[in-house]
């Protein structure tokens, strides 16, 4: 049985890492945590009891935590997950209430709890997890495996042209996180799921119909570059078609921005390594976050060679397999899809 902690911001590709790990078998959600970023933190807390909901998997502690970034205004991104940050996408409501306990108070207690063994997933801005570990400095030595999605190093930023979304929403939080790393032994170094190798994961409508006919939809599920935009899926399946319909709105939004209609499914590829099902390569460094700078505010550096002289505090993955990681996705979230009906 595999123990997660997540924090998410839950967008679409937050929304598609959940719906992958509620498909895997042996999976304990433990808690999953809202930080604010794609969309508002009560929204993010909506949309995450929703999906998990859809999924099955109800009784989850989902919990709200920071309300902002620890030092800058909150910047949420509407045009790239639609309003309420699932595109197209319009599920029931969720049956389930918002936890009481603050998120970096749920993560303290769970990660004291279970020393060692909670795998820890932050798909989000790391507001909640500095906030947690100001809580309790040794949560880096508690948690056991530690995914982030977030960075950019050697590729081109999506939110500057230097800087990734997520450490740019809060870059503050991004720099004290990897300064609780320093020293630690490389096995209890976060993986760091950046820019680098997320962008390689580029979802296409192929995928989407390849999941229907994974889950016995009877009808192809086909969104086309060609169909007017907003075009609202009518599979019957309903995990199929609220995929379906955020996805359409993901890869409307890339085409926008002359990346072709297809969607970076980033945090995906991170719940993959979180999970283990997904190979890939690492290399130690020691990451760094500029905070001063109006003009490469969050942005990151990665230090491989030790010319700063500190101590690693990251692995950065290296490589990573895209064809067998929708391979995985297609597999694991159709069977889910067919299961539920």
């Amino acid at each position: 049985m595999t123990k997660y902690l997540l924090d998410v911001d839950t967008g679409i590709d937050d929304a598609l890492a959940l719906v992958y790990l509620a498909s895997l078998p042996d999976t304990e959600f433990v808690a999953v945590t809202a930080s604010p970023g794609n969309v508002d933190v009560q929204q993010v807390a909506r949309n995450t009891l929703a999906i998990l909901e859809l999924c099955g998997r109800r009784d989850v502690d989902v919990a709200v935590g920071a309300e902002g970034p620890l030092s800058v205004p909150l910047v949420t991104t509407p045009e790239t997950h639609g309003p309420q940050g699932l595109g197209h996408a319009v599920l029931p409501a969720p049956a389930g209430t918002v936890s009481g306990r603050h998120a970096a108070d749920l993560w303290v207690e769970a990660a004291r709890a279970r020393p060692g063994e909670l795998t820890a997933l932050i798909t989000a801005p790391l507001t909640n997890f500095a906030l947690a570990i100001r809580r309790e400095p040794r949560l880096p030595e508690l948690l056991g495996k530690v995914v982030i999605m977030g960075g950019s190093f050697y590729h081109q930023g999506n939110t500057t042209p230097t800087a990734e979304w997520n450490t740019h929403v809060d870059p503050h939080a991004a720099k004290e996180v990897y300064a609780a790393y320093r020293g630690l032994p490389l096995e209890r170094l976060p993986i760091i799921c950046s820019l680098d190798t997320t962008e390689r994961m580029e979802m296409k409508p192929e995928h989407l119909r390849r999941l229907a006919e994974e889950a016995r939809c009877p009808a192809p599920e086909l969104v086309l570059p060609e169909q007017p935009e907003g075009v609202r899926s009518t599979a019957g399946n309903p995990l199929v078609r609220h995929l379906s319909d955020a996805l359409r709105f993901y890869f409307e939004f890339h085409r926008h921005y002359d990346q072709g209609y297809l969607a970076h499914v980033h945090d995906y590829f991170a719940a993959g390594v979180a999970a283990g099902t997904l190979d890939c390569s690492t290399r130690p460094a020691t990451v760094d976050v500029e905070v001063e700078s109006t003009l490469l505010m969050g942005t990151t550096v990665a230090d491989y060679r030790a010319l700063w002289g500190h101590p690693f505090n990251a692995r950065i993955v290296s490589e990573n397999h895209p064809e067998a990681a929708f391979d995985e996705l297609v597999t694991a979230v159709g069977s889910l899809a067919r299961r539920l009906g």
